[in-house]
């Protein structure tokens, strides 16, 4: 959910700044405020104001065009009001924030937690408060949101880190994902999820350049090898390929979880949104050790059936993508919840290379 559109953090490399999202004024000072959103939520959870019922699943506060807890949610409390609404109709909630205001609202997470479950989660690109004030002017120090996740974490709420984006060059290094993964391990953080940055033509491309004028010009030749041009702004598969690896590795002897584990919403999904998470989970964990799979196709092709996966069980084959270990695979979730397959691949965080 955006709250909010724009966000006054104005962190250096924020795609949100690009046109694409048509965020209007100028990035990182205008905020628009949605101030109708809770009452237009509250219509769409009704049960009986909807053709279609949603499906459950995690509401997740926090989008890519404004923190929900950014500077204005002191005064309008959009969120806070929209937690309260969320935890009327018993909705899970996954947090994703760079804010410690998020403590402001421990009561009402704390009771959906108890009632379904919520996750606070805050994204780093990088743990290091130096190169934190260069790049996310606006935003507490790396420090104080992991003391953040701690102070979640000590109160039973599941948090995760999303080390989301790495900065090539600057953060993405050996030694900077280490010291990221090692405070995740210390907070105990749930899960981490990582991924490189994006450069898209125009506003956020122009932005990030003079700033990487100004602060490393030295790696300016690097940064037109690896950002070409790519709609969707890219950097090559050779240079996410590299640091996805260097990821897996140093995760392994952290002994982190690369993806949300299923404890956290295998309850809450229906049958095919769980077997499409895990299928995509599984997809993603054979990549980062440099392997293919037909899992994400399955899981795409899943994605779109509108019959539910218990009643097609003679069928699956059918399905494209679908062999016939994926078969089994889904066989087994649909019994049990669970995979002997996907914790196998998991369980090789555990171990050293």
């Amino acid at each position: 959910m955006n709250l909010y559109r724009g966000c006054a953090h104005n962190c250096v490399y924020c795609d949100g700044r690009s046109e694409r999202y048509q965020v209007d004024g100028v990035f990182g000072e205008d905020v628009a405020v949605k101030t109708n959103a809770v009452e237009v939520l509250r219509r769409e959870l009704k049960p009986n104001g909807r053709r279609v019922k949603l499906k459950p699943s995690y509401v997740m506060l926090g989008g890519g065009v404004g923190d929900s807890y950014q500077p204005v949610e002191e005064k309008y409390q959009l969120t806070r009001r929209t937690l309260h609404v969320l935890c009327e109709y018993r909705w899970p909630v996954h947090i994703l924030t760079k804010s410690t205001l998020v403590e402001r609202d421990l009561d009402i997470i704390e009771q959906i937690n108890q009632q379904k479950r919520a996750i606070v989660s805050f994204s780093f690109s990088s743990t290091n408060d130096e190169l934190s004030a260069v790049f996310e002017p606006h935003v507490p120090p790396a420090s104080e949101r992991l003391k953040t996740l701690a102070f979640f974490k000590r109160k039973g709420i599941a948090c995760g880190m999303f080390l989301l984006p790495v900065i090539p060059f600057i953060t993405d290094t050996p030694e900077m994902i280490a010291e990221a993964l090692q405070k995740a391990d210390e907070v105990g953080v749930d899960f981490v999820i990582f991924g490189g940055m994006t450069l898209k033509n125009g506003r956020q491309k122009e932005y990030f350049y003079s700033s990487l004028r100004d602060k490393h010009p030295e790696f300016l030749a690097k940064y037109a090898q690896i950002y070409k041009e790519n709609m969707w702004g890219h950097a090559t598969e050779e240079y996410y390929s590299t640091i996805n690896s260097l990821f897996n590795e140093i995760s392994r002897k952290y002994k982190i979880a690369r993806r949300m584990p299923p404890a956290l919403y295998r309850d809450i999904l229906l049958e095919n949104d769980l077997v499409v998470v895990m299928l995509e989970h599984l997809d993603y964990f054979l990549r980062l050790e440099g392997k293919r799979s037909s899992f994400g196709y399955a899981a795409y092709a899943i994605s779109k059936l509108k019959k539910p996966l218990s009643t097609m069980k003679s069928t699956l084959r059918e399905i494209k993508g679908v062999g016939e270990k994926t078969e089994k695979i889904i066989l087994e979730i649909l019994e049990t919840k669970n995979s002997a397959y996907y914790n196998s691949l998991r369980s090789l965080v555990f171990t050293h290379a």
